[in-house]
């Protein structure tokens, strides 16, 4: 489909969606997220793509819900009254979808937060599986301030990522923190200078898409898998059956040789 509210661009084993309404500090509605949704399901798909980074242009990352699209959803309330999953199965794509299928998806997805990343936009960043942030960048989960709750699953995933004690107190303050104290407390992998953001970015994802890529598409969903197992020794069954797979891979031969050749492996995805 054609776009109008992002950009998506492929490189280098790379696929950057960057959102494109910087006039609104990239703040979503209807017809963004179906965009957003539609490129997931794009990336997810392109074998050439091994990565996927999701930043904002101008100087915001995302400032959540644009005001007039919250303001219809004040007067309908009927509207929202539906379930991530109804949305799946309908097709209708918004950034609860998008939050769900990064999840799903066997690519790791890298938020490259440019600059304030606000309610439903710090949903989507921490949807993503690691996040680098400008110096610039800022953060808050606002909802509380509106008298609603968080969503795109910001409830689930800010206490694995933070810890509980530290989740509590951004959502329930709802107060904007900095990239600083964002690196601090473990909410971003790393903070670089605003003007290297995504050359910073691009290294960093260029280094896990030189990787075997249906090695690292299941290590992720192997990790995530873990986070919610209860016990270790079901855990260690099931990373034994994904080393019996991989085993069967030209990937693994190729990794084998590489090492005793001493050179550095070309992985080609089979």
């Amino acid at each position: 489909m054609p776009y109008k509210s992002i950009i998506l661009e492929k490189a280098d084993m790379l696929a950057t969606i960057t959102l494109n309404k910087p006039d609104i500090n990239n703040a979503f509605d209807e017809p963004m997220m179906e965009e957003i949704d539609d490129a997931i399901n794009d990336v997810a798909a392109d074998r050439g793509v091994r990565v996927v980074i999701i930043t904002g242009a101008g100087k915001a990352f995302c400032a959540g819900g644009d005001v007039s699209y919250l303001q219809v959803l004040m007067e309908n309330r009927a509207h929202i009254a539906r379930t991530v999953i109804g949305d799946v199965v309908r097709r209708q794509g918004t950034m609860p979808t998008v939050v769900l299928k990064i999840r799903q998806m066997m690519k790791p997805v890298i938020a490259a937060v440019n600059g304030i990343a606000a309610g439903g936009g710090m949903g989507l960043a921490i949807g993503c599986d690691m996040r680098i942030a400008s110096d610039k960048a800022r953060f808050s989960t606002v909802f509380i301030k509106r008298g609603v709750i968080p969503d795109c699953a910001a409830t689930f995933n800010l206490p694995r990522i933070i810890g509980m004690a530290k989740a509590c107190e951004l959502i329930l303050k709802g107060n904007i923190i900095s990239a600083q104290e964002a690196e601090q407390i473990g909410l971003v992998n790393k903070v670089v200078p605003h003007d290297e953001l995504m050359k910073a970015t691009r290294e960093f994802a260029g280094e896990i898409a030189k990787n075997p890529p249906i090695a690292v598409g299941l290590a992720k969903a192997a990790m995530y898998k873990g986070m919610l197992e209860p016990d270790i020794g079901s855990q260690m069954d099931y990373e034994a059956y994904i080393q019996n797979a991989l085993m069967a891979t030209e990937d693994f031969e190729e990794g084998i040789k590489s090492f005793f050749e001493k050179r550095e492996p070309v992985f080609k995805g089979k």
